[in-house]
């Protein structure tokens, strides 16, 4: 009898994830697993990278909370590189205890002073658009704006101005995301202003997941095939949803490998960093759509074979609606860090985005604990930070940040925090800018359908996993939700009797709710 074998396209989190879960929960030996990846490294949008002397970059942070629970079991059984007596779940929690975000300066006014933002700002009218918001059936917001269901003054509110920059909305995003992101975190509402109830890992998510997670898998056998974009998947004529074989181009050359009737293939259909670019601190990063990275390129070769497999295109077709820009920054010179701890009443680590609520780009930063890079030396400091709205020109540089090298970027920052001490920490500084043409591409504005079932009706061996494959429930933009979908597939195809954890739902529970009532009447 031969041996099933596993293919899986992408090396994120969710394939990550699917090969972990096919070792842990369907009992396949680790070396009968394939991870296929076009890039030449392991775990797609958790990537972070760099030294000292060129600069760190990280393209983004992904924020975490008590209720993850398909991550946090999954993590459960994988050892800390730092401590192997632990897990990764244990190490999070941990970190938690001793450097929990408690926000003290989470909105700056135009001025360069903290806003207290314990209030949400709510009108009465807001608060009704809200509550029925959350109270419409998610069937009646297809193809509906966040927008659409609000009037402007709730775009300038606190709340609104805490919420987008937390989570990265956009008011043209899709009202079916946003309310799904009501309901999954109402539990937060009371914590909003502190960020109190947000988690973080040790390090950045790759050196914090991604890299013990591959050293499990490693262990385990798992072959990761680097360099390999797959271009087609050949089905079986009929009915039935059945890979026969994969096509992939691997160093210039085409190969098809056949796919048994056993053996299984995850495809992550659809990547939020495709395409991303990187500047300098004197360089501006460019903004690439001149080719389609192979996942988005997959999705619409699957698609236009068979009905229900999604529909690529409202995802990545609308660039102006899903860019924006990110920047990290390293330095050998603590001022800036001593500054904003003087400036924020919060220790690097402990405070949370900082939003300049004002700026016409919409920035914010954020000042991780150090070091933030598992190798990074005593001597660096690496912070982050980004803007919703790149397009704009800014309030002090003069024109959009799309077009500001890495040293532009900070001086903007910079002026709005009115440092004096600004040309020695811009002399002292590396900035690297990252543009992202689909970084919010899953928020889009969506139908039913638009996305694919995890494991779509008739199939026999392939199943969608990542941020675009559908969950009912849980929100798109989080770790969390890569994990559901890996899970999901595992045990869909293999007919597992344990399922992923249901999606955590707060709103069934009186007391947060009376505490997000509580939260919304704020003044």
């Amino acid at each position: 009898m031969a041996v099933a074998k596993a293919y899986l396209v992408g090396s994120g989190i969710a394939s990550l994830s699917a090969a972990a879960f096919l070792i842990r929960e369907g009992g396949f030996t680790g070396s009968d697993i394939v991870i296929l990846e076009e890039q030449d490294r392991e775990g797609g949008s958790l990537d972070a990278a760099g030294t000292p002397e060129s600069g760190y970059t990280m393209r983004g942070g992904r924020m975490f909370e008590v209720h993850f629970d398909c991550t946090y079991d999954l993590l459960s059984s994988v050892p800390s590189l730092d401590d192997p007596t632990k897990s990764v779940t244990e190490d999070t929690f941990a970190f938690h205890e001793d450097f929990a975000w408690n926000d003290h300066a989470r909105l700056v006014d135009a001025e360069g002073k903290v806003i207290d933002a314990h209030s949400m700002t709510f009108s009465e009218r807001d608060r009704l658009e809200l509550v029925a918001c959350v109270a419409t059936p998610e069937k009646l917001l297809d193809g509906k704006r966040i927008a659409d269901c609000f009037h402007e003054e709730f775009f300038h509110t606190n709340f609104w101005a805490m919420w987008c920059t937390t989570f990265a909305f956009e008011p043209w995003h899709s009202a079916i995301e946003f309310r799904r992101y009501l309901n999954r975190f109402v539990h937060l509402f009371k914590t909003f202003d502190s960020m109190s109830g947000i988690y973080r890992t040790r390090f950045n998510q790759f050196d914090s997941i991604v890299r013990p997670l591959m050293k499990w898998l490693a262990d385990q056998g798992v072959v990761v095939q680097l360099g390999t974009r797959v271009t087609d998947l050949r089905l079986a004529p009929g009915d039935e949803l059945t890979v026969e074989a994969i096509t992939w181009v691997r160093g210039g050359a085409t190969e098809e490998t056949a796919v048994g009737p056993d053996d299984l293939v995850m495809v992550t259909n659809g990547s939020m960093t495709a395409n991303s670019t990187l500047g300098g601190t004197d360089t501006v990063p460019v903004l690439d759509t001149t080719s389609t990275a192979g996942s988005w390129a997959l999705w619409e070769t699957l698609a236009a074979k068979r009905r229900g497999l999604g529909d690529p295109k409202v995802f990545d077709s609308s660039v102006k609606d899903s860019t924006w820009e990110s920047f990290t920054v390293t330095t050998k010179d603590p001022l800036f860090f001593k500054l904003m701890e003087e400036f924020s009443g919060s220790e690097a680590g402990k405070g949370g985005l900082i939003t300049f609520k004002d700026s016409k780009w919409l920035l914010t930063i954020v000042l991780n604990h150090q070091p933030h890079f598992r190798e990074q030396p005593e001597d660096t400091y690496v912070w982050w930070g980004y803007a919703l709205f790149p397009d704009r020109e800014g309030d002090f540089v003069g024109k959009p940040m799309a077009r500001c090298t890495g040293r532009e970027i900070l001086d903007e920052v910079l002026q709005h925090l009115r440092f004096a001490e600004r040309p020695r920490i811009l002399d002292d500084s590396i900035v690297i800018p990252a543009m992202m043409p689909y970084i919010t591409s899953q928020f889009l504005v969506r139908s039913a359908g638009d996305r694919p079932q995890v494991v779509p009706e008739g199939s026999t061996n392939l199943a969608f996993i990542g941020q675009y494959a559908e969950v009912p429930d849980d929100v798109v933009f989080t770790v969390e939700y890569s994990v559901r979908t890996a899970w999901t597939a595992v045990a869909g195809l293999l007919g597992l009797e344990r399922q992923p954890p249901p999606v955590h739902k707060g709103g069934h529970d009186p007391k947060v709710l009376m505490e997000a009532v509580q939260t919304l009447h704020r003044r």
